[in-house]
């Protein structure tokens, strides 16, 4: 045991740096959740603020957009986690099928370069391209004689836009982890089906996509504890007040109510309902992924 122990010392020794800032950025504040339960004033502190209890997240569930803004959050994830898991697995199929491999690079390199730009710069070019007066989407509309539409400010297209936008961003790098997967089917089973006259769509359906199947089950599972989490860079770059009643997520209320009005016990309430939920989540996508994946942490 003491042998062993040492021979592990230089893998524990790797990771103690990251340990350290785990610690200091993630569990030390957690020390500020006790804002939740009070009635917070700077100038006292955490713990020399009057205690209110829960009456922070009563108050938030009296609030008369509460409830649309979970429905919202709810909806947006919700929406993003299945078009994540179908447009990675059909983009991975038909790259397979690919047959000279620098065609197949370049295409994997041009999908996969959206991943590396942030919100920031991708929300100004999607700002310009839907622009109602000169964005290039409204001008190809206009050939077809159909009148510009203002997508960021329309309830009716935000969320689209949001999925739509999402999914251009991160499907390339989500279809790398089929490819890879793709790649571990056992060579010998399409050369049987071959022999057995099985064209290449029957061959992606009864052979790649079974093999690829523990991959989906494992990645659809732990997606859920997502959840809540629909995208608060994304969201915040794109939203404007006019969109509010489809596209206000639970981070942007957390943002405008602690940080626009200063309601500091609010807001952290709000975000602590949101982390318990998550957490909740969280567990049984991960009971869910080891019971049908035979996937554990330890």
């Amino acid at each position: 045991m003491h042998k062993k122990w040492l021979r592990e010392l230089p893998l524990h020794a790797m990771i103690l740096p990251s340990l350290i800032l785990v610690i200091i950025f993630s569990y030390i504040p957690m020390v500020g959740i006790v804002i939740a339960f009070n009635k917070f004033s700077p100038v006292k502190g955490f713990f020399g603020s009057p205690w209110v209890g829960f009456d922070n997240f009563r108050y938030i569930f009296e609030l008369p957009d509460t409830m649309q803004v979970i429905w919202n959050t709810v909806i947006i994830a919700g929406m993003k986690i299945v078009a994540g898991l179908v447009v990675p697995i059909v983009i991975a199929l038909l790259l397979n099928e690919i047959r000279i491999s620098f065609v197949k690079r370049g295409i994997q390199t041009l999908i996969y370069l959206p991943h590396f730009l942030s919100w920031i710069i991708l929300g100004g070019i999607l700002i310009d391209i839907l622009s109602p007066t000169s964005g290039i989407v409204n001008q190809l509309l206009g050939y077809f004689g159909i009148e510009p539409v203002f997508f960021l400010g329309d309830n009716r297209w935000f969320r689209y836009v949001l999925v739509i936008s999402d999914i251009w961003k991160e499907f390339g790098f989500s279809t790398i982890v089929y490819l890879a997967a793709i790649t571990s089917v056992n060579p010998s089973l399409y050369e049987a089906a071959v022999i057995d006259g099985a064209s290449r769509r029957q061959q992606t359906w009864h052979i790649t996509l079974p093999g690829i199947l523990p991959i989906i089950l494992l990645v659809t599972t732990l997606s859920l504890g997502n959840v809540l989490n629909a995208g608060f860079d994304q969201v915040f770059t794109l939203y404007n007040a006019t969109v509010y009643d489809t596209g206000d997520i639970l981070d942007t209320l957390v943002y405008r109510t602690g940080v626009v009005d200063a309601q500091y016990s609010v807001s952290t309430a709000i975000g602590l309902f949101k982390s318990v939920v998550s957490l909740a989540f969280i567990s049984v996508s991960y009971w869910l992924a080891y019971r049908f994946s035979n996937y554990r942490i330890f």
